[in-house]
């Protein structure tokens, strides 16, 4: 992490290569491996020995930017942005962006006060479509406020849509959110959401691979996805249609061994059909916050279980319920009638019987047995429990 001290080389070699290689750039991640940062830089400030694995005219644009590039400035406007520069050299890096391979980031552009490394160990990713629904505002919101009171680190994209609402959520809930963009941190996009950033970076974190002054591209936003999907233990793509970006981000998490959820929506939604695939295929279907942690949590830490209401007649003897069954619902019944309907005997039926009016279920008439009103407005629920 660089702080107002002097880099070492290896900070400095690094945020040379972020000006100088794209995020994602698998062939710079083997190189880096292979020769390391030393040997990398010099070549490309050298530009005479091309490194292998490049066309001639490729190698010639890397070294067109390594010209132009200028680690000490990057490092002084980051500074002057309140932001830092944390490489995998330093004890703030999450170790688990190393899943990644050579596609790991070269570093990563911090702002905010929190210790990356140590949010990272408990995050869960909320994403979706930008162009969302209510539903799906609502269902994030919920959601990131859930995992947020329940001590989880809520990481998104910082866009419009779903990734809004989940940072708005958590940060409501007076909980953690980290923001990864796809530009840089100096430059909050969507400008729409300067706010929200600026927010998210004196309440959390907000994180880049792009040094300052960088602006996202449609494959930027791709790019960036993997990290999202690295960073954290699983990834929920709340609403989705079939080509959205963010199913990226949860095919990256499959990739890495993260979960994978998704929340359900209508099913005449065309942005909900992407999560519905996903669903389908290879995700765990979430609907609250106790669902998810269940997933990415602790053992022991488990959903509650799904019930419906309990009603009093659910709390009797299987055979006294089935002789409250067979009374009708809209007359008195004899005693012979009933004991039919159960089977059991009659005089099993009318022990049952006297059980049942102690409780207030049913009333005699004459020879007859029939149910209270409160009887009937019971049987008439449902079976209970499901």
């Amino acid at each position: 992490m660089t702080t107002g001290a002097d880099p070492d080389d290896e900070t400095l070699g690094r945020v040379f290569l972020c000006r100088v290689m794209e995020p994602g750039d698998e062939t710079g991640g083997r190189w880096v491996r292979e020769f390391g940062v030393g040997e990398v830089v010099r070549r490309l400030r050298d530009g005479a020995q091309a490194l292998p694995g490049v066309s001639a005219v490729r190698w010639a644009g890397l070294v067109a930017r390594a010209r132009r590039a200028e680690p000490e400035r990057d490092l002084a406007e980051a500074r002057a942005a309140g932001a830092r520069f944390v490489g995998p050299n330093t004890p703030e890096w999450p170790r688990q962006l190393d899943d990644l391979g050579d596609a790991r980031p070269i570093g990563l552009w911090v702002r905010g006060r929190p210790h990356l490394r140590m949010w990272a160990l408990r995050s869960v990713a909320l994403v979706g479509a930008r162009a969302c629904t209510e539903y799906g505002t609502h269902a994030a919101a919920t959601l990131a406020a859930g995992l947020a009171e329940r001590g989880w680190v809520v990481v998104s994209g910082g866009a419009y849509g779903i990734d809004g609402a989940a940072h708005r959520g958590a940060l409501a809930a007076r909980g953690a959110t980290v923001a990864v963009l796809a530009c840089g941190i100096d430059r909050p996009y969507p400008r729409g959401h300067a706010a929200l950033i600026e927010r998210i970076a004196a309440q959390g974190l907000v994180v880049g691979e792009l040094p300052p002054g960088d602006h996202p591209t449609p494959s930027r936003f791709i790019l960036r996805n993997r990290v999202i999907a690295a960073l954290t233990r699983g990834t929920v793509v709340v609403e989705a249609a079939c080509r959205s970006g963010s199913l990226a981000t949860a095919r990256a998490a499959q990739r890495l061994g993260r979960f994978t959820m998704g929340v359900p929506g209508p099913v005449t939604s065309a942005l909900s059909a992407g999560v519905h695939e996903l669903l389908r295929a290879e995700a765990a279907l979430v609907t609250d916050a106790a669902d998810i942690v269940e997933l990415v949590g602790d053992i022991g830490e488990l959903a509650p279980a799904r019930r419906g209401p309990v009603l009093p007649r659910d709390l009797l003897a299987p055979a006294v319920r089935a002789v409250l069954a067979a009374l009708p619902g809209d007359r008195a019944a004899p005693v012979d009638e009933i004991a039919l309907g159960t089977p059991t005997t009659r005089d099993e039926a009318i022990a049952r019987l006297y059980e049942l009016r102690a409780l207030g279920y049913v009333e005699r008439h004459g020879d007859g047995w029939k149910l209270t009103r409160q009887a009937v407005m019971s049987v008439r629920t449902g079976p209970g429990p499901c």
